[in-house]
Order: structure tokens, then sequence, then C-alpha cells
């Protein structure tokens, strides 16, 4: 390495590390936080005993794009958790009920022929004359949504209850799910058009001709539309249907409503029914909370102690290695750029968050550069103890240091990378920085620390006086014939 090259390396490498993230400032970008750091809340769900590991599977990913769905919500935190549980961690949300619905709600679709519509009231009984809640197993028919069976199901404000026969189709007739503001009334309503598969189609126009087949006004003639077990409309079929040809199902609609939180409830129903029925249902087994207010003291006392243990180690420093402890805390500065702005890049990239256990890997990750500095200068202790000149111990000292680091490094990476893929939680967050930390580790050794050193050691600050480079190298062994010089060696 020559003087030319130094400059230009540290130059770049300086440049990009405090330009990319000035850069990623101006244009709004920062770390986005998890759950810890800006609130948010975390729900175990757990599946009945017995749910194999592929069902499992298959509800945390249909429970993660339904929450994707809900926006707003950074990189929800969906894992399985032993044989039967899910763990949800959702930071940054307000609508704590919307957003336990996305993800506890079994989303089961069917379509329903109505037998009798009634008003909820003690009044109403079964052909056996007992209320619907108290209803005789033994006539087979129950208040539960099972599709196949005849049921008594309340619509969405529990106002009435309608009487309704096995489904014609299910959920897994569905393919697509579009929501729309219909003005087919004064006020406007907002619904929700289904796309039927082409077997789903059929077995929906074979429905309505059933349905046809009934005189207008009968409640037999109006179809059912059940999401969990709730009627959320019941349409009778049109008067000019006929039971020959039956209903187009690309006309199909389902009526959501016209308040103000009906538009959210037809997004939530439409992304349900996009993404299918959960294969299992789950009951709430722990439901915890973090305020925003819990989550911003939590970031500051993490900065507060990062900050306080950043100052103290770059006191040791100067005292210690005098002018080479500019460079570590120069370095310092080119380290935390560049981990900051991987982490921002990887947040508005791939929405990754940073939690308070990745705030503890950055605190962690300042001893680990700061390790692999101190390797290097008390290599070049040692060098120039042994009688080499301080421009050749700086040379000679990086390579023997660089290995040692390499080696190091490549351990705590490979401890990083399965602490990632064996751990759950906020434990990834840790592993995830720690181990961006330890690449970031190396380039600045190597491209920084490097080139500083070197022309460091060619300055005033080389061999000036105390405070220089000279002055922390303490006293050295006589020289003796054959030692390396200064000018003996090309660094």
């Amino acid at each position: 390495m020559n003087k030319r090259k130094a400059v230009i390396t540290l130059l770049v490498t300086v440049g990009l590390a405090w330009g990319s993230l000035a850069g990623m400032l101006a244009m709004g970008w920062a770390p986005k936080l998890g759950l810890d750091l800006q609130g948010g809340f975390a729900v175990t769900l757990v599946a009945p005993d017995g749910t194999d590991a592929d069902t499992l599977d298959a509800a945390a990913e249909i429970m993660r794009r339904r929450v994707e769905n809900l926006g707003g919500v950074q990189e929800p935190e969906i894992a399985v958790v032993g044989d039967r549980a899910i763990v949800v961690q959702l930071p940054g949300v307000t609508d704590r009920e919307r957003a336990l619905q996305a993800v506890g709600t079994t989303g089961e679709l069917s379509f329903r022929p109505v037998q009798g519509e009634y008003l909820e009231s003690p009044a109403i009984t079964d052909p056996d004359g007992e209320h619907p809640d108290g209803l005789d197993p033994e006539t087979g028919l129950t208040i539960l949504d099972d599709v196949t069976t005849e049921a008594y199901l309340p619509d969405q404000e529990s106002i009435f209850i309608y009487d309704v026969d096995p489904a014609f189709l299910t959920g897994a007739d569905i393919t697509d799910a579009t929501v729309q503001f219909s003005q087919s009334t004064v006020a406007g309503q907002w619904v929700v058009v289904p796309e039927f598969t082409e077997e789903g189609g059929e077995k929906f126009r074979e429905a309505t001709k059933i349905l046809a087949t009934y005189p207008a006004g009968d409640p037999r003639r109006q179809l059912a539309i059940v999401v969990d077990g709730v009627v959320f409309s019941a349409p009778a079929v049109a008067t000019d249907v006929s039971p020959e040809t039956g209903l187009d199902p690309n006309q199909v609609v389902i009526t959501v409503g016209v308040g103000d939180d009906s538009q959210e409830e037809a997004e939530d129903l439409a992304a349900i029914l996009r993404y299918g029925a959960l294969p299992t249902t789950f009951e709430r087994e722990r439901v915890e909370s973090v305020s925003a207010t819990l989550g911003e003291d939590s970031l500051q006392a993490g900065l507060i102690a990062g900050a306080i243990g950043l100052i103290l180690v770059a006191i040791y420093m100067l005292i210690y290695y005098k002018a080479l402890g500019i460079i570590s805390f120069i370095g310092l500065t080119v380290f935390g750029s560049f981990i900051v702005a991987v982490i921002t890049l990887l947040g508005e990239t791939q929405g990754t968050t940073l939690t308070l256990a990745g705030v503890t890997g950055v605190i962690v990750s300042i001893g680990i550069t700061l390790d692999s500095s101190i390797v290097y200068f008390e290599r070049i202790k040692e060098e120039y103890r042994l009688g080499r000149g301080l421009r050749a111990a700086i040379g000679h000292a990086f390579e023997s240091a660089y290995r040692t680091n390499l080696i190091g490094d490549t351990v705590t990476l490979l401890g990083a990378v399965l602490l990632y893929m064996l751990a759950i939680g906020q434990v990834k967050g840790f592993a995830l920085t720690l181990g961006i930390a330890t690449v970031i580790d190396l380039v600045v050794v190597y491209f920084f620390t490097r080139p500083a050193v070197y022309l460091m050691g060619r300055g005033r600050l080389g061999d000036g006086g105390r405070f220089s480079i000279k002055g922390a190298m303490g006293k050295r062994e006589s020289i003796e014939e054959g030692d390396v010089t200064d000018e003996e060696v090309t660094v």
C-alpha cells in the first residue's frame, strides 16, 4: 500500500459510511422499530391437541398475509412455538381488536340455504319446542357453524337468527375477493365481490336454481352468506332468476354495510376470503400489550447506555493508545454509520425491525470493532518492541492481526447465523445485528483502520511526541544486528 492508495481507500470508505447514512436520513428513512421499542401487542394462539406441524405452518402463513393486508404493521413476527402454539407480535398496531380478528378468526366461509328467519327472542323455538340456545343434540340442530349440519346462526348485529341448511359451497370454492363501494342504495354501501373457481361457480348456479323454485317472499328463497358462524347477509334470489338457468356467479356480492367501520370490515373479510380460512381453530392463551410510552422509554434507555459506553471506551482508548485512540473513535463512527444504514435499508426493503435485543446487539458490536482495533494496535507494539521501526511495525503487524480478527469474527458470525436459524422472537434481532456487525467489522478494519494507521504513522502523530503512536508503544528492546528499520520495508 502506498500513500495515494491509502488516501483514496480511506476517503471512499468514510464517504460511503457517512454519505449513505446521511442520504437515508435526508430521504426520511430511519430504522423501523420493533414491538418493545414503539409499542404494540403480542398474542399467543393455541391450536387443539394433536394439530400437526404442517397445519400450524399453514395457519401462520395465512395469518401473516392477513396482517400484511392491514397496513401500518412493521414486520409482524409470527412463529410456531412448541407443538401447538403460534406467537404473533405486531409492532405499531393501534387498532388492537381488528388485528386480533385478522390473526384469530378462522375465516370459514359458506353459502347456506335459509329455512327460516326469526327475531332473536326466547319465544323462538325449534320443532321440539326448545329455545335455540338449549337445543337437544338428538334433533340434529345446532348453533355451531358446522357446514354439514342444519344450524341456527345470528346475523352481525345479533338481531335475527337464521335457520340454515347444510352449505351448498364453501370458501374453498373461491379464488379471490375484492372490495367495492356500491351505490345501489341511496346511502351507498361497502360490498365484497368474490371470484369463484370453475367448479364453485357451477355449484353456486345449481344452488340458485333450487332457491328460485320458491315463491317471492318465501325465506327459503334466501341464500345466507356465513363467515365463522355469523350471517353477513342473506340475499334473496331475484324474481327474474329462472329455476332452469340459475344466477350468474359473476354477479354475487356480499353486503357489509354503510357504517363508519364498514370499509375496514369489508377489507378484512376480503382478506379472509382471498387468503383462505385457517386450517384449524385457535384459542387466545395470552395477549400482551406494550404501550408506545414504554417502548420509547426502552429505546431511550438503550441509546443512553450505548452513548455512555461509547464515551467511556473513547476516553480509555485515548489515554492508553494516544493518537491511535483517535483512529479507533473515528472508526466507531464509520462502523456505526454502516450498521445503522444497513438496518435502515433492511427495514425499508425487507420490513426488518430493530428490537431492544437488536439494540443490545449493536451495543455489543462496539466491543467487537474495538477488539479488532486493539488486536492490531497490540501487534504493532509487539513488533516495535522487538526492534522493528515504527513504519515497518505498522505494515508487518496488520497481516497477522487481520488473520486473528478473521478467525475470531468467523466464529462469531457462525454463532450468529446458528442463533438466528434456531432462535425465535426477539433473540433473532440480537443474532441479526451481531451478524451484520461482524461482517462490517472486517470491512472497517481492512478499509479504514489499516490505511488510517498507515497514514498517521507517516505524519506528525507517528513519532512526534508523547501523544503520538510512538508515545503509546512503550519501552522497546535493544536493537540487534539484522533488525528491520523503516527504510528496509515497503508497506
